[in-house]
């Protein structure tokens, strides 16, 4: 029986789970399974985006043939030809002999050396920027190399601003009923698999993965929609800044990892002396693993995760013991950088471990190791002590200590800057409790870490010397829905003459500067507090730090294109008088009838815009 869930009218998630499946690659164990995600788009042409794994086939199928209704499937988009995605292709062409195929020119060598079908037939090769229209939507192709093939292709649709992402923003575990990231409680059910799916698949590629980022980031993107694991539809920014850390090896926390190797116990105690000292010492944030009880896959991942490394091993045969070499080769071999690390080594006659563990470790790019290693013979004396002591208080003082109250850190969402586009947005200020805002069409996003953003203000406006004077800002990101009366409030008349937020106080909020932001018609807020300041004329440019940020809903953000299409009233109508010439405002559809053209000092009457936003009628 078939088993689908739609996503919008016309796209469906025709995908399935796996529950019995004991290793994903015949590699890495999935105690909680994994889903296998498929996607039907039915336009004017029907388009299937992947294929699944054999093992699931039966229910794709029919999952498949439940939606199209007896229409002939158009076109298949091959975005990873790996056999979990793509295994079904052969059977899906017998039975329906007329699709295209949508691939790059990496993708057809691949399918012919799993398949024996006539491929070059069916096929519609595309490169870099290459759209398709099937009637309502159109797509958009972007390679991404090694992301983590080199066929690897990402689809965006631009009517649903969805991402297609291929393997990228993926995880291990099953799709319970709930297919969105939304539905679940992600970071407790899905964050730590979806980690230790990037960094065990994907983790090697973190320039190619940021390649693949940033051509995603030139996109207005309202889901991503991965081949393993949630689709991400709310929140989009949380994941995105978990693969920006990930992929540029950035510790994603402050903490320890200690990973032991031990036979009779001793390493293992001196691994757990260590913890209780960097406990007692206030550090929240350690992790331990017996690396002959857990599989390196869940180690590595952790490894990736925080900041501090620690190795413990016995010597074994003059050597590092077997799973500690396994899992040392392991991070190796992913380029994990950017770490601390430092070493316990035992040994009865004769403790070598921690030479050779460094050795392998070495070649990492910006490694820190600590001189401060632990050398036993056999078990923890009273002078191991003393060193173990000395290792905690090494660790510890490398630590970062962040000079940003870590609450305050975690009231920026980085979700909320990917709302920002070419758009609309309410800025509001303050001084001496006289409070004004106005519309503002620049806002940009100037860096990540730490997050800053621009904007620039007519000086003409009264909210530009609000800021002037006070240094602090808010930004509302407008969105679709937003009213034309939210225009008129904030953009056709003066802070100086009007309370703007008279008799509105239901549509807005106060953030913690004490200024208020808009709530209704908005999708995301920014407070900033001013920290550079350029003067271009008629505008300032004002550069400032994030100091709080939200998303507040999933609407599309606005642009100043819809605005003109949708939102601003169209200009009356009005008789025109004879010997007249009747000029229309773009920005507030106010009409000017005159005897001749309008004086270069023209200003229109209703929202301040200048002559050059007058257009002349007829």
């Amino acid at each position: 029986m078939h088993n689908t869930r739609k996503i919008n009218d016309d796209v469906f998630w025709i995908g399935a789970n796996d529950k019995r499946l004991a290793l994903f690659e015949s590699a890495f164990p999935i105690p909680s399974g994994v889903s296998y995600n498929s996607y039907l788009v039915l336009d004017e042409k029907t388009v299937l985006l992947d294929c699944i794994d054999k093992s699931a086939s039966e229910v794709f199928f029919e999952n498949l043939n439940y939606l199209l209704q007896g229409r002939k499937l158009d076109y298949v988009v091959i975005s990873h030809v790996e056999p979990d995605h793509c295994a079904t292709l052969g059977e899906l062409v017998l039975r329906f002999p007329e699709v295209k195929i949508i691939g790059n020119a990496k993708t057809f060598p691949m399918i012919q050396q799993f398949f024996d079908f006539d491929v070059d037939s069916r096929a519609v090769v595309v490169k870099d920027g290459d759209e398709i229209c099937t009637g309502r939507h159109k797509f958009i192709f972007y390679t991404a190399a090694m992301v983590h093939w080199p066929e690897v292709m990402l689809t965006y649709d631009t009517t649903d601003k969805y991402l297609y992402t291929a393997d990228a923003f993926g995880s291990f575990g099953t799709l319970n009923g709930n297919i969105f990231a939304d539905e679940v409680d992600f970071d407790r059910d899905f964050l730590d698999e979806a980690r230790r799916y990037y960094t065990n698949i994907v983790g090697k590629y973190g320039l190619q993965v940021q390649a693949a980022l940033k051509k995603a980031s030139c996109l207005e993107i309202s889901a991503l929609l991965p081949l393993h694991g949630p689709i991400w539809r709310r929140d989009i920014g949380s994941i995105i800044d978990k693969y920006q850390k990930w992929s540029a090896y950035t510790p994603e926390e402050d903490g320890v990892l200690i990973a032991y190797a031990s036979v009779y116990g001793n390493t293992e105690n001196a691994a757990n002396i260590l913890a209780t000292k960097l406990a007692e010492a206030g550090v929240k944030k350690i992790a331990m693993f017996d690396v002959s009880v857990s599989h390196p896959s869940f180690i590595l991942s952790q490894a990736f995760r925080f900041s501090h490394l620690v190795f413990a091993s016995t010597t074994y045969n003059s050597k590092i013991f077997v799973t500690m070499e396994a899992l040392l080769n392991d991070i190796a071999a992913h380029n994990l950088q950017n770490r601390t690390v430092a070493f316990i080594e035992n040994g009865s006659w004769a403790a070598q471990s921690g030479r050779l563990m460094k050795e392998i470790l070495s070649p990492l790019k910006n490694t820190v190791f600590l001189e401060n290693a632990v050398s036993l013979k056999s078990s923890v004396k009273d002078k191991n002590l003393a060193e173990i002591e000395n290792l905690a208080k090494a660790v510890i003082e490398s630590l970062p200590k962040c000079d940003v109250p870590i609450a305050r850190e975690n009231k920026v969402d980085p979700g909320a800057f990917f709302k920002i586009t070419y758009g609309l947005f309410v800025l509001t200020s303050a001084k001496n409790c006289k409070g004004g805002g106005c519309i503002i069409n620049t806002v940009m996003q100037i860096t990540d870490t730490p997050k800053r953003i621009a904007v620039a203000v007519n000086k003409s406006n009264f909210t530009h010397d609000l800021i002037a004077e006070s240094g602090i800002f808010n930004i509302s990101v407008l969105t679709v829905d937003s009213s034309f009366d939210v225009f008129k409030r904030f953009g056709f008349q003066s802070g100086r003459d009007a309370d703007k937020f008279a008799g509105f106080e239901d549509a807005c909020e106060k953030s913690e500067n004490g200024l208020y932001y808009i709530t209704r018609n908005a999708n995301a807020f920014f407070s900033a507090e001013v920290i550079a300041a350029a003067d271009y004329g008629t505008h300032t440019l004002f550069v400032a730090q994030v100091s709080e940020a939200a998303v507040l809903s999933n609407a599309a953000s606005l642009s100043y294109q819809y605005y003109f299409d949708h939102i601003k009233p169209k200009p009356a109508s009005a008789p025109r008088a004879e010997g007249k010439k009747t000029y229309a405002c773009k920005i507030c559809g106010y009409i000017e009838q005159t005897d001749g053209d309008l004086p270069d000092d023209y200003t229109c009457p209703l929202c301040k815009h200048p002559k050059s936003d007058m257009e002349l009628q007829g």
